[in-house]
């Protein structure tokens, strides 16, 4: 007698179907772009961990400021793709080392505004070309021809994604 559900299955119930026996997880795009992501990020955070001591989140935070100035931590959040308990992490232990300030919104009192501190802003300066150099190392590896195509690929799949990540409703 099966003692659960499981027990009951037949070799053709557990047989994949020929679409998952096609399946690689290695050759996935999102599976590939995820791990591409993960992989350059932390080979970028060598360089900035190294120096200044800051995590992914906190390089992300700073930089975001760094480029656009004053903003939100909901508008960082949302630019940077991160989920509001990171960046209210990283926010508070920017601000614990006084690398970002933050202010008040006087006509909404809930918000606040984050900016580079000066400090802040000195990490920015010493960060941008160690960046701009790694971003060079890393596109050694694709010829100079094929690189805007690259760049046509990758801002037509971050639209598509962010039109597919939309609730089904709202499109």
């Amino acid at each position: 007698m099966p003692r659960n559900a499981a027990d009951q299955l037949t070799a053709a119930d557990t047989a994949p179907s020929r679409e998952m026996a096609e399946f690689k997880l290695e050759e996935f795009l999102p599976y590939r772009l995820n791990v591409l992501s993960s992989v350059a990020s932390q080979a970028l955070s060598n360089i900035y961990t190294a120096r200044y001591k800051i995590g992914i989140p906190e390089w992300r935070i700073l930089v975001t400021l760094g480029h656009f100035g004053v903003m939100t931590g909901k508008a960082v959040g949302d630019h940077s793709h991160m989920h509001k308990t990171k960046v209210s992490r990283a926010v508070a232990a920017l601000e614990q080392r006084k690398l970002i300030a933050r202010k008040i919104n006087r006509d909404d009192m809930r918000e606040t505004f984050l900016s580079l501190t000066p400090a802040g802003r000195a990490i920015y300066d010493d960060l941008v070309p160690a960046a701009l150099e790694f971003t060079r190392q890393l596109l050694n590896v694709v010829e100079p021809a094929d690189r805007p195509a690259l760049d046509r690929a990758l801002t037509r799949l971050t639209a598509r994604c962010a039109e597919l990540a939309k609730p089904k409703n709202r499109r």
